[in-house]
């Protein structure tokens, strides 16, 4: 579903300040793997979400999603095939638009453009039963407005409508950074359902490894712009933190510097 060849992407290149962000990485997602990506600060996991989503395009290598090259494909074209949720709750909805409006404007994302009402009695019940399943309250509010909201309800319904048209790739990009821990936990285990109930292939930036072994079924770890570890499956079930900050060490010869990474 997803592909990355020989991604390279370097940053104020021949200046005292040339930073390679990405260094012939090698990436691929098969149809419903849910990958949780952890690194420390200036690792490429931004760059490497940037790049997928088409916000940069690379120095060399080539995207593909679903079998399609899409390498040179701007952000906005690729919109139909990739959901993407930021860590701030403000960056993925409208605050002047009501709950309704928002959801109709992501619903209609994939789908051509039709000058009709956007919000009918078919589409305001089908919002209702997504936003029911979220236990927040929120299909009793399609008429107010998202600034409203709290933090931890904007997260969901970003969430929500980054998954509404069931994308060939979901993004999220430390989506849970700036909550309350008890907020956190919620949209973890709402990101968790989504996930499952769609087979959604998935891709997680985290800062929390404990986050990272807990969620999905597949991690990577990357540092200085390069994938260094890629563990899957059982053996990704039995992983602790101390594992992951063992092989860190055991492969870079140093140890992991993020606190924020081991504490959460």
């Amino acid at each position: 579903m997803l592909k990355l060849k020989d991604i390279s992407i370097t940053f104020n290149e021949d200046t005292p300040d040339e930073k390679k962000a990405l260094q012939k990485t090698q990436l691929e997602l098969e149809q419903g793997e849910f990958v949780t990506v952890i690194g420390s600060n200036g690792a490429g996991k931004s760059t490497l979400m940037n790049v997928i989503s088409g916000n940069l395009t690379p120095d060399v290598g080539d995207v593909f999603i679903d079998d399609k090259k899409v390498t040179f494909l701007p952000e906005y074209k690729r919109s139909t095939m990739i959901g993407r949720v930021f860590q701030d709750p403000m960056a993925g909805t409208a605050p002047s638009m009501t709950i309704e409006e928002n959801l109709a404007m992501a619903y209609s994302r994939d789908k051509k453009r039709k000058l009709k009402l956007g919000v009918t009695k078919k589409r305001k019940d089908y919002f209702r039963d997504y936003l029911t399943s979220l236990n927040l309250g929120l299909e009793d509010r399609l008429n107010a407005k998202v600034g409203l909201l709290s933090g931890g309800e904007r997260q969901a319904l970003s969430l929500l409508m980054a998954t509404f048209t069931e994308p060939s790739i979901l993004l999220l990009d430390e989506h849970t950074a700036a909550l309350d821990p008890s907020r956190a936990q919620l949209i973890s285990k709402i990101t968790k359902d989504v996930v499952n109930k769609f087979g959604l292939t998935t891709l997680m930036v985290t800062h929390n490894m404990q986050q990272a072994l807990d969620l999905g079924n597949r991690l990577i770890m990357m540092d200085k712009g390069q994938i260094i570890l890629d563990i899957k499956g059982d053996k990704k079930k039995q992983l602790t933190i101390e594992d992951l900050l063992k092989e860190f060490q055991r492969i870079r010869g140093e140890q992991f510097e993020s606190d924020r990474a081991v504490l959460g």
